[in-house]
């Protein structure tokens, strides 16, 4: 192993790259990071070195690890896949949205009560890369992130197992889709400003504006989707 010391230009580099080939989407389907090695090799850097971006970058929420499985990129799903594939064939895209409406809002509550400074800073970095998305699924990528650190901020454990559940359903293929179908300059336009409305009540610890926020932003997505499917049916 090599103990010599590695510079901070290496360091900022390595940041440089993983956080770009997180956000353009250059990742399998899983997201799932090349190994240890890998990266050290193909950014010319020790592995120390990538070891300790990947420590940081751990800590933003912009990647999780599994012992034995590797790391990935967002954060990690919550154990409840088999139930969601057993009740997605059942779970269109309104419907996940129609529970999404009853749930998030009071996630969001929650979360004005219980963040910190340094939640509500990685909040608003989550907000603004879902604002300026490479493409149709990075966008997706960005916008599950910022809604997945709400929730998880929020605290209430039984409330996120339920979340998990519903963006477990909505990573399938057809909600994707559908999503990406719905999705213009217009509502994106629309939906940087709700996201940033809902992170700015967190930040002023505003619980009832945090959850008028989130639910004035899942209802535009809802009745967006909603123009967009009935458009593909006529």
């Amino acid at each position: 192993m090599n103990y010599a010391p590695e510079n901070s230009e290496s360091a900022a580099a390595a940041v440089s790259a993983i956080r770009q080939m997180i956000e353009t989407g250059k990742l399998p389907a899983d997201g799932r990071l090349p190994t240890e090695r890998e990266l050290a090799a193909e950014l010319g850097c020790g592995r120390r070195t990538v070891r300790r971006v990947l420590d940081t970058l751990e800590a933003e929420g912009l990647i999780w690890r599994k012992q034995g499985k590797g790391t990935f990129a967002g954060q990690p799903p919550d154990p409840t896949g088999a139930l969601a594939a057993e009740i997605a064939p059942d779970a269109d895209p309104l419907v996940v949205m129609e529970a999404r409406v009853c749930i998030e809002p009071a996630l969001a509550e929650l979360c004005a009560l219980r963040a910190t400074g340094e939640d509500v800073q990685r909040l608003r970095k989550l907000a603004q890369r879902a604002s300026h998305p490479m493409d149709a699924d990075t966008a997706e990528l960005w916008d599950g992130a910022l809604h997945r650190a709400i929730a998880r901020i929020a605290g209430n454990r039984v409330m996120l197992t339920a979340f998990a559940l519903l963006d477990e359903v909505r990573m399938g293929a057809d909600w994707q889709e559908q999503r990406h179908r719905a999705r213009t300059p217009e509502t994106m336009a629309l939906y940087e400003t709700q996201h940033r409305k809902i992170v700015d009540a967190i930040e002023r610890r505003d619980g009832a504006a945090a959850f008028d926020a989130m639910r004035a932003h899942l209802e535009a997505l809802s009745d967006n989707l909603r123009t967009s499917i009935r458009t593909l049916d006529e």
